[in-house]
Parts: C-alpha cells; sequence; structure tokens
C-alpha cells in the first residue's frame, strides 16, 4: 500500500516540499512516514477529469452515507449535481457527549472519499487507528478545524471540503482542485 503522509495533518505548501524531496530523494525507507501518518491510499490518485457540470450543486442531503456511528460508512456520491463550492457540515446522528471547542483534543474515525472519482481514498476504519488532532491548531486541513467546531462525542458527521478549505492544487495523491467528502465519527472529546 502506498503511503501518503499525513493528507489531513499536512498543509499545502509543506506537502510541496515533501513531495519535492521525496522526489529526490535515493532512500526508499518509508518508516518514519509510516510511524507518524495516519492515511495511507487505499487506491490509487484520481487522474479523472472532473464530470460535466449539470448547474445544480449538491447539498448534504445528495450525498448517500450509510452505516452506524463505529463502523466503516459507505459513501455515495451522486453524478446529478457539481461539488458545493463551500464548507457543507451536517450532522447525520448526533451523540450525547461533551461538543468540541477550538483547542481541545479529539479523537476521530473518518473515512475520506474523493469527488472527482468516487472512490475511497483513506480510512481510519480500515486501519483500526482513530485520528487524535488538536482541533483549531492547524494540525488537519481547515475544512476540519472548520467543520469540526461544537460536534458532539459519539456523533457522526458529514464534511464536504472544497478544495480551498482541503487541499487546492493537490498533492500527496490529492488531485488539484480536488473537493473532499469525510465521514467522521467523534470517538473522543476532549483529554
Amino acid at each position: 500500500m502506498h503511503t501518503l503522509g499525513r493528507i489531513l495533518g499536512i498543509g499545502t505548501a509543506a506537502l510541496a516540499v515533501i513531495a519535492l524531496t521525496a522526489c529526490g530523494s535515493s532512500d526508499d525507507s518509508d518508516d518514519t512516514t509510516a510511524a507518524t501518518s495516519p492515511v495511507q491510499s487505499t487506491g490509487a490518485a484520481a487522474s479523472t477529469a472532473p464530470a460535466a457540470k449539470t448547474g445544480k450543486e449538491c447539498t448534504a442531503e445528495d450525498i448517500g452515507v450509510t452505516g452506524d456511528f463505529g463502523t466503516a460508512p459507505k459513501i455515495t456520491i451522486p453524478d446529478t449535481c457539481d461539488p458545493p463550492t463551500h464548507l457543507i457540515v451536517k450532522d447525520l446522528s448526533e451523540g450525547d457527549g461533551p461538543a468540541a471547542e477550538s483547542g481541545q483534543q479529539l479523537t476521530m474515525n473518518y473515512a475520506l472519499v474523493t469527488w472527482s472519482d468516487r472512490q475511497t481514498l483513506d480510512s481510519s476504519f480500515q486501519r483500526g487507528e482513530p485520528f487524535p488532532l488538536s482541533l483549531g491548531a492547524g494540525q488537519v486541513i481547515p475544512g476540519w478545524d472548520q467543520g469540526l467546531i461544537g460536534v458532539k462525542e459519539g456523533s457522526r458527521r458529514l464534511l464536504i471540503v472544497p478544495p480551498e478549505l482541503g487541499y487546492g492544487q493537490g498533492g500527496n495523491g490529492v488531485a488539484p482542485n480536488e473537493t473532499l467528502v469525510f465521514v467522521t465519527d467523534a470517538v473522543k472529546v476532549g483529554n
């Protein structure tokens, strides 16, 4: 399996530096990256052209999600609408634990489907390793830092992240101008 690096935890500029460094390196060892990387590819990077524009932006209700909290979701993106141009946040099931605030520690499970090819790019569910982060500390993409505010422990939340709040020009397995669809489970909120 190809290691993508820390998709959620590294900004676009850092990804470019890492990509350039990796291209010039003759060291095939991947131990450091693999040990710290919560994200691994479950498929090849998308190289398909985006679907034809329909003139209608998708909403949270257009995205199909099956599965309950704690299980790997199945995410279905329709081809009858265009990717949204702004961050979409929707609780699919609301937990009864504390709500996340900026600066708090979170432990999240997630599945990521890329809009352009409608394939799972990464899943902590499949790895069996929830992802720890400090909310609002810039450790993750802006779509997560913004979209996870207020998530309650025990909640399943859908995030549709436009390119400017994700990876913009792409890198590390994410195609340029890619919209990202996450289903996240808030395993733990706070320490």
